[in-house]
């Protein structure tokens, strides 16, 4: 089983100048190795006398001059005119002299730029070459997986370089009776540095791959672990004996189909911390640019940031184990996220762009990125995985619109957090009757594992005032029951004409 795991690092100052000066040598050459092949893909030469350019997808034969293999996920040059420089080609067995691929062609520069430049003689080679890797996999991956074209990074998005297994040699501080201290690990070229230990690393763990990480608040470092335990099998759906409905929201992270509720704390839309970060960004704004001071205002606000996606990161973790160890299968809807954040569509009329509803839509997709549903699922899965427990998707159309007594379908049964079925009557909370709807939909039903006594699965009936349904969020969390038969409603109704008559 991989996993990995991050530390904070704790470098002396010369050691973060240096790892700043790596992350901008790196980015350089990243990106200039991508415009030269950039380059090579948009033009390709036609005559002798012009420079060797880099092209990608075919070979030529050079007796013929016909080109084959078009549509090949390979990589390679091709030049019209036949001419093979020697530092272009490459020796095999099979295929003998040929032409290399830009991955060869740029290794071998890159390694004469170690002699040639004292900023990149200070760079572990082998860092220098995982960063042409990864560049050519992005590359490849233009091609072969139509993804997009890989971009130019600036230094905001440059932020990391990455260490081979069996180069970062960690000395792990066993002795110490404190469940978190502080151990060293020692990076090529970079010498030795501490790093705080707040989980201790296996004995039997085997270190991989190792990613240094430049964040707002210092450096940490992500340790790839490969761990001699396996993940178990995951439990037939046709075998479980309990399962749990989710349905995410705005209002409540997540709500279970048992009728229990996980608050959204709404780290990065609420009132407070809204207004710390237009200040703070107010102030990034008002100084010059490339000044210092706006350098350290900006670093501010990027602490704020770090702050609040670790805050979040925390609380979905937490919510995440709560899902998993409420059932023994977990049903979610299949949100297509992306979709729900994208644009209104322009509305053109008379040759003046009309208005149409985008600025009101902002709100509510700034509202599901603070939520960042998709990171929570993300995580609901792993932990499943870890526990051996199947997560099933379903259609999330009219989940919250349908009831889960009689299934009929309107959109008039939601009133703000109310459902109140205009069919049979039935009454709930509308995300518990969501997450019950989802949970139907998987074929399966809620067994807990827990006794639980709540409020909206007691046997009890409680009459609603005949205006309840229309008070939307003034009367939210007073209707806590499951069901009214409508004659009792009707019978009440009666009632009070003759009291008040």
């Amino acid at each position: 089983m991989q996993i990995r795991w991050r530390f904070k690092l704790q470098p002396n100052i010369g050691q973060q100048a240096l790892m700043s000066e790596w992350l901008v040598t790196l980015r350089k050459h990243r990106n200039y190795c991508l415009a030269e092949r950039q380059r090579g893909f948009e033009t390709n030469n036609q005559k002798s006398d012009e420079s060797v350019m880099y092209q990608y997808g075919a070979f030529s034969d050079l007796d013929s001059r016909i080109e084959y293999g078009s549509y090949c996920p390979l990589t390679c040059p091709i030049v019209k005119h036949g001419v093979m420089s020697s530092g272009l080609t490459k020796n095999s067995k099979k295929h003998g002299l040929s032409w290399g691929s830009p991955t060869d062609i740029q290794s071998k520069r890159t390694t004469e730029l170690r002699s040639e430049s004292e900023w990149y003689s200070r760079i572990n080679s082998d860092v220098l070459q995982g960063n042409l890797a990864k560049l050519d996999i992005a590359y490849n991956g233009f091609f072969q997986h139509k993804r997009g074209f890989p971009a130019f990074r600036k230094a905001a998005n440059f932020k990391t370089f990455q260490f081979k297994p069996g180069q970062v040699k960690l000395t792990v501080n066993r002795e110490s009776n404190q469940p978190r201290c502080y151990s060293h690990a020692y990076f090529p070229g970079l010498r030795t540095m501490r790093y705080f230990d707040s989980r201790t690393i296996p004995v039997d763990a085997d270190i991989r791959t190792v990613t240094v990480i430049k964040e707002a608040d210092g450096w940490y470092m992500s340790v790839l672990l490969n761990l001699p335990e396996s993940l178990p099998e995951v439990t037939e759906i046709e075998t479980v004996k309990s399962a749990v409905g989710i349905d995410v929201g705005i209002n409540k992270l997540i709500s279970l189909s048992d009728g229990s509720f996980i608050e959204n704390p709404k780290f990065a839309t609420n009132k407070k911390v809204r207004r710390q970060l237009r200040i703070r960004q107010r102030r990034v704004n008002r100084k010059v640019k490339g000044s210092n001071n706006r350098k350290k205002a900006g670093k501010r606000v990027a602490k704020l940031h770090k702050k609040i996606a670790d805050k979040r990161n925390d609380h979905q973790w937490k919510a995440a184990n709560k899902v998993v160890n409420t059932a023994e299968a977990i049903v979610q809807e299949d949100l297509n996220v992306k979709a729900m954040k994208s644009r209104c569509k322009p509305k053109r009329q008379k040759g003046r762009f009309m208005p149409n509803g985008q600025s009101a839509k902002r709100g509510l997709n700034r509202s599901i990125s603070d939520a960042s549903w998709g990171d929570l699922f993300s995580k609901i899965a792993w932990l499943a995985l870890k526990s051996g427990k199947p997560v099933l998707s379903v259609n999330p159309k009219f989940t919250s619109q349908e009831c889960s007594a009689c299934h009929h379908i309107s959109k008039a049964n939601r009133d703000g957090e109310k459902f109140i079925c205009e069919n049979c009557g039935h009454i709930d909370h509308a995300d518990t009757q969501a997450s019950r709807t989802i949970l139907r939909r998987a074929n399966l039903k809620f067994v807990s594992k827990d006794i639980k006594n709540l409020p909206a699965d007691c046997g009890k009936v409680t009459l609603v005032r005949d205006d309840s349904a229309s008070n939307g969020k003034q009367d939210q969390g007073k209707n806590r029951t499951s069901k009214v038969i409508p004659e009792k409603r009707i019978l009440f109704e009666q009632l009070s004409l003759q009291l008040f008559d």
